[in-house]
């Protein structure tokens, strides 16, 4: 009997792409969030991003059904229920911040900035990581980095900007 599980650390493309899309989100449900309490825009964020989740899942179960004309197999419906996490996860280092700036005393806002600061720093990693194994020159790499932490720097700006 095959044990189903759920992939936490297995680094794929898709992997890659939904970490980085989650880490997008969450900074965005950050900017959006107009809540007096850590806990309340953690949840927000993570209830966000669980259904971007369920929602893109049942997007891949649907479109096979559409494309290939029949029910898709058990083992293709597991599949899609047990990967693509990333899209949560990977904003849990961000979310980690917010509350650690909040229970050092830091107001709201304050601790917003810090999370999106750590997107932010992610988002730079994952462009820096771009070229990795010497497909891109330092100079591409720093380019790289710098248009990966736009979104977030724009997030940042956006959030000082609505409040």
């Amino acid at each position: 009997m095959a044990r189903t599980r759920i992939r936490l650390t297995h680094e794929t493309e898709e992997a890659t792409a939904s970490g980085i899309y989650g880490i997008i989100v969450g900074a965005a449900v950050l900017v959006t969030a107009h809540a007096v309490a850590a806990w309340r825009e953690v949840l927000a964020v993570l209830v966000t991003l669980t259904v971007y989740w369920i929602a893109e899942r049942y997007a891949r179960i649907v479109a096979e059904r559409i494309h290939e004309g029949h029910r898709p197999a058990w083992h293709v419906v597991r599949e899609q229920l047990t990967s693509g996490w990333e899209i949560v996860t990977a904003s849990l280092l961000p979310l980690l911040a917010l509350i650690a700036a909040r229970a050092a005393g830091a107001a709201m806002l304050t601790a917003e900035i810090v999370s999106l600061s750590c997107s932010t720093l992610l988002l730079c990693l994952a462009g820096w990581r771009i070229g990795a194994g010497g497909r891109l020159s330092n100079g591409e790499r720093v380019v790289s980095t710098l248009v990966a932490g736009a979104f977030g720097v724009a997030l940042i700006l956006l959030k000082t900007l609505l409040h």
